[in-house]
């Protein structure tokens, strides 16, 4: 027969409301109080309905994130920094991949991964604004990136174009005049290629340096996309004397390609990126790149969703925030 909370109170000498406080995590309990009902939780056995729980309550203490690729390391770190500020709240996260489906993300704003959780941290890649506010519910949503950025949401993301041009001023004060970019994506202005492209060329534009397209390279953000966009500009013959990958994995594969083809880095070529993965501190040469405030990021969207799920945020248009970022100069582009 299955253990009740009934149970749990006789054998810690306490009411039914003392257990169920301690449960959940009520600040306002004797320490030596709360170990009793711990002890009688444990000695019994005693594992808690939550789905009971949270019909009572209407709250489930569970987060939603989606995103698109958790294979890709900037979203992976990112989630795992997310799930840690939610934990210290008292939270939990479900994560979705979306796979940049659109099927899957209108799934995630309606169907059971919603009704499981709280309020939802969202990042779309193929549907638009409209779609998104059709369906979003009464439950908090906070966007995560610059995909959509529209009055009606909260939006926590970073600096794209302004760290963009930093990195590309750090390159040019160096004495690089040729920047070969990786990573562009043909056609956007809004997203992040298309704002970091733009900080790039800012940058030039302020430098006095003719903007040359036969440097940008196109390619698709994973590694070996780099390293074939990079071959492609050392194969057709274009003199460049740095590269800006406009992510770490680009970068990387980038400087891959470099070194195998005998490219001396820095002393011919520097290479910076963009995210500071955990990777980039590591490679060899350690890579220059832009910290985007991945901590910030995690904690003010964790922060935001929080109070608009408790009342604590009442804006009735969007909260929109920008995290700092920080230069990481290291041994590819001193």
């Amino acid at each position: 027969m299955a253990v009740t909370m009934n149970d749990v109170a006789r054998a810690a000498g306490v009411s039914l409301k003392t257990v169920s406080n301690v449960l959940n995590d009520y600040e306002f309990i004797r320490p030596a109080t709360k170990q009793r009902v711990q002890d009688a939780i444990a000695e019994l056995g005693y594992e808690a309905n939550l789905t009971a729980r949270s019909l009572r309550s209407g709250k489930t203490s569970m987060l939603g994130l989606v995103l698109s690729d958790l294979s890709a390391p900037y979203y992976a770190e990112l989630a795992s920094k997310l799930m840690k500020a939610a934990a210290q709240r008292g939270y939990r996260v479900l994560v979705e991949q979306s796979d940049a489906e659109g099927s899957v993300e209108l799934n995630a704003l309606q169907g059971p991964f919603r009704q499981l959780t709280d309020g939802l941290l969202f990042t779309p890649l193929a549907i638009d604004a409209d779609a998104v506010a059709a369906r979003v519910g009464k439950k908090p949503l906070v966007m995560l990136g610059e995909h959509i950025v529209d009055p009606r949401f909260d939006l926590v993301t970073m600096k794209n174009r302004e760290a963009a041009a930093a990195i590309t001023t750090h390159l040019l004060s160096s004495g690089r005049r040729r920047i070969a970019v990786i990573g562009a994506h043909p056609g956007e202005s809004t997203g992040s290629a298309g704002l970091r492209l733009n900080g790039y060329r800012t940058a030039l534009e302020e430098a006095g340096v003719p903007f040359d397209p036969a440097l940008v390279a196109p390619a698709v953000w994973r590694r070996d996309n780099g390293a074939t966009a990079l071959a492609g500009l050392l194969d057709a013959g274009v003199r460049f004397d740095a590269v800006f990958g406009l992510n770490d994995v680009l970068a990387l594969g980038a400087l891959h390609e470099l070194q195998i083809r005998g490219v001396r880095v820095p002393q011919d070529v520097a290479v910076a990126g963009f995210d500071d993965i955990d990777e980039a501190r590591f490679a060899s040469p350690s890579l220059t790149t832009v910290s985007p405030g991945m901590d910030e990021i995690a904690e003010r969207s964790i922060g935001l969703l929080l109070d608009r799920i408790a009342g604590n945020e009442t804006a009735a248009t969007g909260v929109h925030v920008e995290a700092g970022f920080e230069l990481k100069i290291r041994e590819s582009a001193p």
